[in-house]
Parts: C-alpha cells; structure tokens; sequence
C-alpha cells in the first residue's frame, strides 16, 4: 500500500493512465472508523497528512466516476484530474459531524467539476448554459433509446423524466447533433467545398474604415442638405414636417389639425406641398 501510495502521489493521470488507476485501485479503501478520525484530524485540527490520505483513498472513485463521461471524446486523464480537483474540493469542506461517508458527500463535488470541464472543452460553440440545458445535455444521450430522432412521444417523456419543456429537449438533440466547422478552408480542399468555409461569408463588409467614412460624409450631406431645405419653408409647413417626420414622438394628422384650427384634410395638402419643396431642394 505504501508503495501504491507514493506512486499515485507524483504521477498524473495523462503521464501513464494505466500505471495511475491501478496504483490508485492498489490504495485500500479506508474503514467507517478510519475515514472518520482521519476527517476530524483534518476538520479539527487542520493535519494535511490526513487530508492526503483521504484523498489518495479515494482516487479510485474518481476514476470510476470519470470513465462514466467517455463518450464525450474527452482525454479520460484530463477528465480524471478534474474529478480529482473535486474531490479536493470535497475533503476541505467534508463535515465528519454530519454522519455521511465521504465518498457520498464528494461525487457531487466530483460530478461538477467534470461537468465543467465537459461544457467548456466538447465544443468551441457553448451548447449548455442554462439549468435545464445542463441537465439535458449530461441525460439526453443516455434517455434516448436509439440513434433516429426523438418522436413527439419521447421527447414528452423524456421532458416529464427531466422536469424540463419539450421545446427544450428538441433542442438540445438539434445542438448535440451538430459538429463544430473549421473556421478556415483546409489547405487541400478545392472549390466546390472550400467556399463553405465561414472565413469566406462571415467577413463584415461594413466594418471597411473607407467604406465607413464614405457613409459617414453621405449621412453627412444629406443631414445638411435636409436642414438647409426645411429653412426655405414657412414656419408652419416646417413644423409640420418636424412633427410628423422628425420627432421622436410623430404627431398624426388629427393632432395638427387641432393645432392649427384646421381640418386634417388640410394637413395632409401642407404636408405633400412640403415635402415636393423639401424634394426638390435637396435634389437640386
């Protein structure tokens, strides 16, 4: 056992993964008791000796938990050592008090960190932010039966099982049925499959500074051109124009017409002999 122990304490999962799980595998699992005054010596008195011995005992959970998360297409000795920094995380807070073994109380710890290192590292496009899309996207796989699409009927199911809306789980299957695209076009791709790639259609054409500065002058202009028009009208036909065209609140016909004591019928002539000046002036 001690040999098993030094040996899993310096080596990493990732440096030779089959030599690290049956060392940790060759580590006993501690008794009720020694788990527990091992955790009080810990929770009491702060020992780090006792800290690594609970971990170390419980190396072998963390691979069993880890390997259930393969079919991601993650390295397992990544996932491994991320479960381990749960389970770290799990011994600093573990209460011997509380009458639970460890290894209960640490698969959550476990589970989570794995989790988030899944979300962030399966695919470059996030496809799990919310609650509900977390646990879709860790029980979707393992809820469908088979690899065709989900009837109306198993999605139900399958929303009803996971307390989440139908909608949801339909589009969870959507995003975990797509592939992530290389940016780029791959150097030996030819014509009819390297104009797909979205380097070549997701370029903002807008964001050109002469292209830009050329709309900017335009905009420019025609806000001069629109001011030095609305001087030649009369006060009123301006106002008109400002309050049915320029204002943030418009005004509708009805409302000028009460303003000036005429009919709406009336406005609306104004407002057309208006804008025909208005037109003309700023095309001239």
């Amino acid at each position: 056992m001690k040999k098993a122990l030094q040996t899993v304490e310096w080596m990493a999962p990732g440096a030779n993964l089959t030599a690290y799980m049956q060392g940790a595998n060759a580590i006993a699992v501690l008794s009720p008791e020694e788990e527990r005054s091992l955790a009080e010596d810990l929770y009491y008195r702060e020992d780090l000796e006792a800290a690594r011995r609970l971990v170390l005992s419980h190396l072998r959970f963390v691979v069993h938990i880890a390997r259930s998360y393969n079919g991601y297409g993650l390295p397992l000795g990544d996932l491994i050592q991320e479960g381990n920094v749960g389970l770290m995380k799990a011994v600093k807070r573990f209460n011997p008090e509380k009458g639970v073994r460890l290894v209960s109380f640490a698969v959550h710890w476990i589970k989570a960190e794995i989790h988030e290192y899944v979300l962030r590292n399966w695919r470059i496009v996030k496809v799990a932010t919310t609650k509900a899309q977390r646990k879709l996207f860790f029980n979707l796989r393992t809820a469908k039966k088979k690899l065709a699409w989900l009837t109306n009927d198993e999605a139900a199911a399958i929303a009803e099982d996971l307390g989440v809306e139908v909608s949801q789980v339909f589009e969870m299957e959507q995003r975990l049925s797509a592939r992530d695209a290389t940016f780029d076009a791959p150097e030996d791709s030819d014509d009819d499959v390297g104009y797909q790639a979205p380097a070549l259609y997701l370029e903002d054409k807008s964001a050109d500074p002469a292209r830009q500065l050329e709309l900017a002058d335009s905009e420019q202009d025609s806000f001069s051109r629109m001011a030095d028009a609305l001087e030649e009208l009369d006060e009123r036909s301006r106002d008109i124009i400002q309050s049915r065209w320029l204002a943030e609140n418009k005004a509708t016909l009805h409302d000028l017409a009460d303003r000036y004591a005429v009919s709406a019928e009336r406005i609306r002539q104004l407002e057309q002999n208006a804008m025909k000046k208005v037109r003309a002036i700023m095309e001239a």
